[in-house]
């Protein structure tokens, strides 16, 4: 098993702008809102300490996490698209990670077996510098763990861009590892593919 310290960014300050009023991460799977979920999934893969990246307070969101030990990033500018939330996660860092794991929060069918597969594939001697989640077929997704060398990329990022030139950049030194079904590209951002989603999981 891979034994380096790799934080996790759990993205979380979206503004849910496609679920007409509902707030897509406090949506309840397993028993608990999303975003908790998606905490604990991170929580409990061992791997290292763990960021959340949040709209500004007051905000429900701060409630469902309130008693998890991770550290909370206000994103004020998260108006202005992913961007700003992985400029102030990814600086967020101690000055010694060797590597980051990008984790979004709404994609609920990714489990603790998933990260931990993607976490053990690191292997930071060789030329590799992104190991990325993929579906069964192979077509990327996540989540997606950058080496440091990418790290200061992350700073210049600007609008609703969600790192996709550094990860086409590095297309040669990416590593993809298929993980169960649709697992790595399923998430859920309209009322009707939640609808969807709980037709097909009535058990969540």
């Amino acid at each position: 098993m891979n034994k380096t310290v790799i934080p996790i960014i759990l993205l979380a300050a979206g503004q849910s702008s496609r679920m007409r009023g509902r707030d897509k991460l406090l949506e309840v799977v397993d028993g608990v809102p999303l975003l908790r979920r998606q905490v604990m999934m991170a929580l409990g893969s061992n791997s290292g300490p763990v960021i959340v990246t949040l709209p500004s307070k007051p905000h429900p969101r701060y409630d469902v996490i309130g008693d998890l030990e991770v550290t909370r990033i206000a994103v004020p500018d998260a108006a202005e698209g992913m961007a700003a939330s992985l400029r102030r996660g990814f600086s967020a860092l101690p000055s010694d990670t060797p590597a980051a794991m990008l984790l979004l929060a709404d994609l609920p069918d990714l489990t603790i077996e998933d990260l931990r597969k993607c976490l053990q594939s690191v292997d930071l001697e060789s030329n590799q510098t992104i190991w990325r989640g993929a579906t069964k077929q192979g077509e990327p997704g996540h989540p997606i763990i950058f080496s440091a060398v990418h790290f200061p990329e992350f700073a210049k990022l600007t609008g609703d861009n969600g790192g996709r030139e550094i990860v086409v950049a590095a297309k040669d030194r990416s590593v993809l590892i298929p993980l169960s079904g649709e697992h790595a590209r399923r998430d859920l951002d309209t009322p009707e593919a939640w609808e969807k989603w709980r037709a097909e999981n009535p058990n969540r």
